[in-house]
């Protein structure tokens, strides 16, 4: 099921389904750990001894607010005869999320309304030694496991408080969670459980006839206790809609920083074009992974997820961010790439299979022997359009204190193993897997990918390529293949990037 609308900010992540259900809230990367597991937190309605959670039942309509990281959604219940216009967000700098929600009573007459919000944590993505209880001094309901903690709480009527809770067991002897406690629109209010573990949580307030009331709910999240009571004073202090005021201008500067001519463009393609961006930058973690994608309900059919690090898609996508000016996120994803290339096995020059949102190795299927012949599991392609991503970072915004340091670990690593990973005969690479990860050979798009390096440093001012080393190459010098990719071409010195783009090109320099 796709997530349409994520909020976050680099370290807190929020997805939500087309059920408008909260689905993963990623902490404290993007992608990495996903504290629901994929299970959902309800949010559900009680009027004039009637009961719903929020479903495609209802008419929905999921989008952004313009040009801004913020959701703008609209809820039509005719059995409930209630609209609700919701938006959510998560704060650019602290890891807050916010709901306001505004309640309107379509019955001329005044009613009370009872919302309620359910949640069903697995924290640190399993539902074991979880606990759950109110605490009084926050007016919150608090789930906590070793360094991860989540405080809920909300004000209705301008004061902040809950007016029922209830904590207890879920997944086991067949119990279903206090959700369903709330459907009767009373919650028991037990007020601590531990385990495998839930908790509801309810705001009543009465409405007008035909008026119109504003509730504002929060998750504060952070690694103990005092982060979330900081957080949670913060919030009451200056008010929710400080936060919500501030997150939504600095994503209006930010996807409106650079006054560019869409000329002729139509209205909706601009619009499409900003959108994109501030959707990218949800699945881009703060310390520079550019993750694939953050859906959970793969799991349900693969057992893994799309929430990794692939060379070849990280690189693409900071290609993308650079032409669009946003360099200050790729100088990040190319300093976690410097990470990886800087130890273990990828410190010979390639990068493997994917990664996880840490800089860690990601699952993989591809193995290191074959027919009881080492091979290397890589996608060379990978390699070489981080090269490629690189160079142009550099050609376009001319880095040279940032280029300085990546050159050395980075883009001679890299340049000495595409140099040697070859044949001798051909000058073609090595096999390597192809770009969908099935099947094992040489491939016309990863022999393109990594001739686009070459040609695009060949087509840079001679100037530019004297800084990092890229001088003619010294006469009759030639590059050798080496059988084992782990050799380096050591006797290639300054000139090396420059030899290799020759002897793949074929294009005499001398």
């Amino acid at each position: 099921m796709p997530r349409d609308i994520p909020v976050g900010n680099g370290t807190l992540l929020i997805t939500f389904d087309q059920d408008y259900c909260l689905r993963d809230i990623y902490y404290p990367c993007v992608g990495k750990e996903n504290h629901t597991d994929g299970h959902k937190f309800r949010m559900g309605v009680w009027v004039d001894g009637k009961f719903d959670w929020v479903n495609r039942s209802w008419v929905l309509r999921l989008e952004y607010a313009k040009e801004m990281l913020m959701t703008q959604v609209t809820l039509f219940n005719k059995d409930l005869a209630v609209n609700l216009h919701c938006h959510d967000m998560v704060d650019y700098r602290e890891n807050i999320y916010i709901k306001r929600i505004v309640l309107k009573n379509l019955v001329n007459r005044e009613r009370e309304f009872r919302l309620f919000f359910h949640h069903d944590y697995h924290i640190l993505e399993s539902p074991t030694g979880d606990t759950a209880y109110y605490d009084p001094d926050e007016k919150a309901i608090i789930h906590y496991k070793q360094n991860r903690y989540f405080l809920m709480s909300g004000i209705r009527n301008n004061q902040q408080g809950i007016d029922q809770y209830a904590t207890g067991i879920k997944e086991l002897h067949g119990l279903e969670g206090t959700w369903r406690d709330a459907e009767d629109g009373r919650l028991e209010g037990s007020p601590m459980a531990q385990g495998s573990v839930d908790s509801s949580l309810s705001f009543w307030i009465k409405v007008a006839p035909e008026g119109e009331q504003t509730i504002y709910y929060w998750v504060a999240v952070g690694e103990n206790y005092p982060e979330v009571n900081r957080l949670n004073k913060m919030i009451v202090g200056h008010g929710a809609e400080y936060f919500i005021n501030r997150t939504g201008n600095y994503w209006s500067a930010w996807v409106n920083k650079d006054e560019l001519d869409f000329a002729t463009l139509p209205k909706k393609i601009v619009e499409l074009y900003k959108k994109s961006l501030l959707i990218l930058r949800t699945n881009i973690d703060s310390k520079g992974a550019i993750i694939a994608g953050n859906d959970s309900d793969i799991q349900h059919f693969a057992r893994d997820t799309y929430s990794y690090m692939w060379p070849r898609d990280g690189a693409l996508t900071a290609y993308a961010l650079d032409m669009a000016g946003y360099l200050g996120i790729t100088r990040h994803f190319f300093d976690f790439c410097l990470d990886i290339i800087s130890k273990g096995k990828e410190s010979s020059g390639y990068f493997l299979h994917k990664y996880n949102p840490d800089g860690s190795l990601g699952s993989s299927w591809h193995p290191w022997i074959s027919q009881n012949e080492k091979v290397l599991p890589i996608q060379e392609d990978g390699t070489g359009l981080i090269l490629w991503a690189l160079w142009f970072y550099f050609n376009k915004f001319r880095d040279i204190e940032f280029i300085a340091r990546q050159y050395e670990n980075l883009v001679i690593r890299c340049g000495d193993f595409l140099a040697s990973y070859r044949d001798s005969k051909t000058g073609l690479p090595l096999p390597s897997y192809d770009l969908w990860e099935e099947k094992w050979g040489i491939h016309t798009f990863t022999v393109s990918a990594i001739w686009l390096k070459w040609k695009t440093i060949m087509k840079t001012r001679p100037s530019v390529l004297n800084f990092v080393g890229c001088v003619r190459p010294i006469p009759g010098l030639r590059v050798s293949s080496y059988s084992a990719p782990e050799e380096k071409a050591s006797h290639l010195s300054g000139n090396r990037v420059a030899i290799v783009a020759c002897a793949i090109s074929g294009i005499n320099m001398t």
